[in-house]
């Protein structure tokens, strides 16, 4: 058995933060004795001082901030145990589990992530990225939120969401910018299309292009003159704006609009609080605030 209690460690704290017995036991519903009491036996089993007297307050020893410090993260951790706890024994979602098509600007995602973890702290989200409609079904089925490509899953409806724009580049160095503007199709075929890999058809039998399984590898294939190819423009801002990547003066299609749809799963009505918060937190525009949700 353990010679000293959370408890009493807990009660420490709260004197060093009161400054007096007197203040501690107030804030903790207990008596002076009772406060008094429990850390003269943590200090008794120890055998170390912990307190000591500076004018009218009390204060750490040397020893006693070196130990208060240690265990400090154990004080904390037990609270998110009890918290935790409650939140079960309440029925409050401990889990939220969200895919998301990796084409979503992550600024934004890990802004919104963010923002829902403060407003829920203890509830875990289980994050899952996908490319396009390259994903297991029965992961799906798992999601309660999803963000993807695709109109309506098979776990349930979808709303229109926004546009993720691509945009034709290349790196400024490649052999296309020497061409005569505007390029036309003819004048692109020599040059291999860098194309994120999905589930399309014309991906799979189109030749001339070389797939890859990432957006980023996509974007470095297309950084290291590998080829050409449309990529999401917020993913390759920085290039742009650097020079390092610029835009094809093609001929058309220099821009292309891919929607992106929230959709939640079907078997979740009525939603709980949780969903409802995240599903405000995406439908909300980029940069706005969270104070009417």
């Amino acid at each position: 058995m353990h010679k000293t209690t959370l408890e009493q460690w807990s009660l420490l704290e709260k004197v060093v933060e009161a400054g007096s017995f007197a203040r501690a036991a107030e804030l903790t519903h207990r008596s002076q004795s009772s406060v008094s009491y429990n850390l003269a036996l943590l200090q008794e089993r120890l055998g170390v001082a912990l307190l000591m007297t500076e004018g009218r307050r009390a204060v750490l020893t040397p020893a006693g901030e070196r130990l208060l410090k240690q265990v400090k993260p154990l004080l904390k951790a037990f609270t998110y145990v009890e918290t935790r706890a409650a939140t079960l024994r309440n029925g409050v979602r401990t889990r939220l589990d969200l895919m998301v098509d990796s084409i979503f600007p992550r600024r934004r995602l890990f802004a919104i992530l963010r923002q829902f973890q403060q407003r829920y702290p203890h509830t875990q989200v289980r994050l899952t990225e996908v490319l396009e409609n390259a994903f297991a079904e029965e992961v799906s089925r798992e999601a309660d939120v999803m963000v993807l490509t695709r109109r309506q899953d098979i776990t349930g409806p979808g709303e229109w969401l926004m546009n993720i724009d691509f945009v034709a580049v290349a790196h400024r160095d490649h052999p296309l910018f020497t061409l005569e503007a505007p390029l036309s199709d003819e004048m692109l075929r020599p040059w291999p299309l860098i194309q994120i890999a999905d589930n399309s058809a014309a991906a799979q039998s189109a030749s001339e292009s070389w797939t890859f399984s990432t957006i980023d590898a996509a974007i470095e294939a297309v950084m290291y003159q590998v080829g050409y190819g449309w990529l999401p423009e917020e993913r390759i801002q920085k290039a742009l704006e650097e020079g390092t990547l610029r835009l094809l003066p093609l001929s058309h299609g220099t821009r292309r609009a891919t929607p992106l749809h929230l959709i939640v799963k079907r078997t979740l009505a009525p939603l709980d609080e949780q969903v409802e918060t995240l599903i405000a937190l995406f439908r909300q525009a980029p940069g706005s605030s969270t104070a009417t949700l």
